[in-house]
């Protein structure tokens, strides 16, 4: 009987592993035969999310220069580099250009098919357009996956979960809120992938309250204002008339920042010099374990201050006080923050050129607007002054610690599941929208059809109606009956409504506090509840404690997911071939 591989999901996840697989066959696997069985209801390559068939209006928040699905020398990994087009190489794009989804799905087919064609002969892979319903099988023996719609099940030697982003059951809040809605004849629409949501409920002219103010409201408002008939003309907004208005809050109450408009010059930044391998190390070794706030905090705001000083004396000594190389054996050695704010006092004059993580996350911290208009135009004036940095070369730092960011979050991922905060934290600063995007928000603004509710924002259901309110504006609050939740769902494993990973739940798969998915970090095998790996069950994607910021990423950054796919591609084959080596003899 030939070697069989089931790989559930066929997205970029499973894309990825497939590539990672015909790089890594021609050393690791010399049996002449193996089928490879991709689940997914979607086409390969793009799956669920990155599907060619929604509007083209939906973009990419990454310029096309920005998007690779291959590896190259940056990438720590034992299989071999396969290098390959970026999505602008590919497509022949402007490496500045934001593609819309539909472009980055024909890329990721095309890198599935060739993928495919890279396989050893021999190897044939099955595509089958069904949800997989359960994994059942001995530890020890063949699994069976069974599919919606077949009788028989699939038969596995080794089976990889690729699942990419699930839809979940409600948690009781939002299922309180639901239930409001359908009792008094509102609208509620429960944290969704914005493409899939039933957005005809929303009526022309009504009040539509959206809690969440990250990608996915960008979505919303896409297709809420162009997608129904409306167009932009210069810095205006010309409505169809057919546009509800949104009253937008959040806990922040800001959108994400704006991607940096401009590209690096000069020499790239050095490794990691506060947190790398080493202090990764020591954190895993500690018997007692470690708490993020209180462990790896500091090292992680000390490594992303090292990348945006370093910047700032290399790239712009003209607005600093000091030499470099005094300023960084004193903050080398700053033992406290205290210690480093009167470092960067003293070295730098313009407190515009000083980091301050907790005012980018949180701009709105202690500010209070006397009105909802005055919060309106204050609100517009930060949104213009962050894209005016954010598009300005003069403020590089900021792009030194965007890169810094993603050096952290590839040793981040080595820590397993460390709470959801840092996610938020780093898509806030690292994963916004394209600047285009943001100039539209003020466009709609200026229009009336997007209202800022604030930071802090409440929603209460009462009075038959949704009622929000935020900090920033005390004692504004406003009314609708039509409420947004503008969010991915959580990517818990015992809400997921995916039934393949209730049925690992109930089963007793291992998750963490947050309700992830726990995976062997070093290859991402399945735990039990005892911490053992399943010898023959794996998993990548978000809801795993292995979480990366994607399944690709810009070129020669180390993308954590290559890492990831090359190291579960390498231990799967390693069992096939043995078992392959125990059949023969």
């Amino acid at each position: 009987m030939r070697p069989q591989l089931v790989i559930v999901g066929a997205g970029p996840r499973g894309t990825g592993l497939l590539e990672r697989i015909a790089a890594n066959a021609p050393e690791l696997y010399a049996d002449p035969g193996l089928d490879i069985h991709l689940v997914d209801p979607h086409p390969p390559g793009g799956g669920r999310i990155w599907r060619q068939a929604q509007s083209p209006l939906l973009w990419m928040n990454s310029h096309a220069k920005d998007v690779t699905m291959f590896t190259d020398e940056t990438v720590t990994m034992d299989g071999p580099v396969r290098e390959g087009p970026t999505l602008h190489e590919w497509a022949g794009l402007d490496g500045r250009v934001f593609a819309d989804r539909r472009i980055q799905g024909r890329y990721l087919h095309w890198v599935y098919e060739r993928a495919r064609a890279e396989l050893p002969p021999g190897v044939t892979v099955h595509h089958h357009p069904r949800r997989a319903l359960r994994v059942g099988g001995p530890r020890e023996g063949r699994q069976q996956v069974w599919l919606e719609g077949r009788p028989r099940p699939l038969l596995a030697d080794v089976v990889v979960l690729a699942l990419g982003h699930l839809d979940a059951e409600p948690d009781p809040l939002q299922a309180g809120l639901s239930a409001y809605a359908r009792e008094h004849g509102l609208v509620h629409l429960p944290p969704d992938f914005t493409a899939d949501s039933d957005l005809s409920r929303l009526k022309a002219g009504e009040a539509v309250l959206v809690r969440g103010f990250g990608l996915a409201f960008v979505d919303l408002m896409v297709l809420l204002t162009e997608g129904r008939g409306g167009r932009y003309e210069g810095d205006a907004y010309l409505p169809s008339g057919r546009e509800p208005v949104l009253y937008v809050g959040s806990r922040r109450g800001v959108p994400y920042h704006s991607k940096i408009g401009y590209d690096w010059t000069g020499a790239r930044p050095a490794p990691p010099r506060f947190f790398g391998p080493a202090e990764v190390g020591e954190l895993l070794a500690r018997p007692g374990g470690f708490d993020f706030r209180r462990d790896v905090w500091p090292l992680v705001e000390k490594e992303l201050g090292f990348a945006h000083y370093h910047r700032l004396f290399t790239a712009h000594p003209g607005r600093t006080a000091t030499a470099w190389a005094g300023f960084e054996a004193r903050y080398a050695d700053a033992a406290d923050p205290d210690e480093v704010r009167a470092l960067v006092a003293a070295a730098v004059p313009d407190p515009a050129d000083r980091l301050d993580l907790a005012a980018l996350d949180r701009p709105l911290d202690g500010v209070r607007h006397g009105s909802h208009e005055e919060f309106q135009e204050g609100l517009r004036r930060c949104v213009e002054a962050d894209l005016s940095r954010r598009h300005n070369p003069d403020h590089s730092a900021d792009l030194g610690v965007f890169l810094a960011l993603l050096s952290v979050y590839g040793q981040l991922v080595r820590l397993g599941d460390i709470g959801p905060w840092w996610h938020g934290f780093f898509s806030h600063l690292a994963s916004g929208p394209p600047g285009p995007r943001l100039r539209q928000m003020l466009a709609l603004s200026r229009a009336g059809l997007l209202r800022f509710v604030g930071a802090d924002m409440t929603v209460t259901a009462e009075d038959g109606v949704f009622r929000a309110a935020g900090a920033t504006v005390p004692g504004f609050a406003v009314e609708a009956r039509a409420l947004v939740e503008a969010r991915l769902p959580e990517p818990t494993v015992g809400r997921a409504r995916d039934p393949l990973l209730r049925e690992l739940h109930a089963e007793g798969a291992a998750e963490t506090p947050e309700g992830l998915l726990r995976v062997a970090p070093a290859d991402g095998r399945i735990l039990d509840g005892a911490g053992r790996p399943h010898p023959r069950r794996f998993a990548l994607g978000p809801y795993t404690d292995a979480r990366t910021p994607g399944a690709f990423t810009r070129p020669r950054t180390g993308g954590p997911a290559f890492r990831q796919n090359d190291a579960t591609a390498r231990a799967a084959l390693k069992f096939l071939a043995q078992l392959a080596l125990r059949a023969a003899a």
